[in-house]
């Protein structure tokens, strides 16, 4: 088929290679601007544009699609399909309706649960057992396009986000190629059934030693690897990047230190306790608990947080 594929991370630069393995006709690659990273802020090209550079397929970063002269440039393209994927900015009309057989989009969870921008995350943090892949025709709305495929993957206790982006992204490399070969009869989303997946705000990673244990674990692993859960300890941000909840009981106030040894930093939390086994102070690596706690003494009653 003659394509144009529209992605900008990881995530879509999986399925992209699958489309060039697969032998489809991509015409065109879009991808986000060069965005500043790293401590030169240098500009980088997302992941996506490393991809298709690698293929000398074509690239184009606009800013904004709504501007006609894409709509026109899609067009002389004459694609049969356009694929989406995590691409960040929002296709207008006049572009949903120009390919032959639509738009298609990899969605990172079962729709209808989960739509919107962040699908992994929230199902960390929901304590969902499953999430998935759907391939979706793409229609004006937030997510809200008829499936044409889908398949499920189990959320095990020890996933981050960071391993569940992986399983999903090659499910979805797998499942978008099946969809082009077959074009199945898209069916539309139960309305009944639908949940929305915010945007993360860094602020949410912040750990409120109020909540329960267990809903701190899920945001340990839900913010792994980006933003990383933090608490703060003698005023300064340290990152959480493993724990798990403690099965002790414990009397001390949330915030407050219980424990501290080779096996972990237990810190009492609103409901039960969390036992930290991997920490990062500002500016530095991450270390194992044992290793920061060399350094660092900490004697029971310590408390953590703001």
């Amino acid at each position: 088929m003659n394509l144009v594929y529209a992605g900008t991370p990881e995530f879509a630069a999986v399925g992209l290679h699958a489309l060039i393995r697969g032998g489809h006709h991509i015409k065109l690659v879009l991808t986000q601007p060069d965005r500043p990273a790293g401590r030169g802020l240098n500009l980088l090209p997302s992941a996506v544009k490393k991809v298709a550079l690698e293929h000398g397929l074509p690239v184009e970063q606009p800013a904004t699609l709504k501007d006609p002269v894409w709509t026109e440039r899609l067009a002389a393209l004459a694609p049969d399909v356009m694929v989406v994927a995590a691409y960040g900015l929002l296709l207008p009309a006049s572009l949903l309706a120009l390919p032959r057989l639509g738009c298609l989009n990899i969605h990172a969870s079962l729709l209808p649960r989960w739509r919107g921008a962040a699908p992994i995350q929230r199902a960390i943090l929901a304590g969902d057992t499953e999430s998935g892949i759907t391939i979706m025709q793409m229609d004006a709305g937030l997510d809200t396009g008829p499936i044409l495929l889908q398949e499920a993957a189990p959320i095990t206790p020890t996933d981050t986000a960071g391993t569940l982006h992986d399983k999903l992204a090659a499910i979805g490399a797998g499942l978008i190629v099946r969809a082009l070969a077959d074009m199945p009869t898209p069916r539309p989303q139960d309305a009944s059934l639908v949940t929305y997946a915010a945007k993360i705000d860094k602020r949410e990673a912040i750990l409120d030693w109020e909540q329960d244990a267990v809903m701190l674990e899920r945001k340990v692993r839900a913010f792994d690897p980006v933003p990383g859960a933090i608490t703060y300890f003698e005023g300064q941000p340290l990152k959480v990047w493993k724990a798990v909840v403690d099965e002790e009981n414990h009397s001390a106030a949330p915030g407050v230190l219980c424990t501290a040894g080779p096996a972990g930093i237990v810190v009492a939390c609103g409901r039960g306790a969390l036992r930290i086994s991997e920490v990062q102070r500002a500016g530095g690596k991450r270390m194992t608990a044992a290793a920061f706690l060399a350094g660092t003494p900490l004697e029971p009653g310590t408390r953590f947080g703001a």
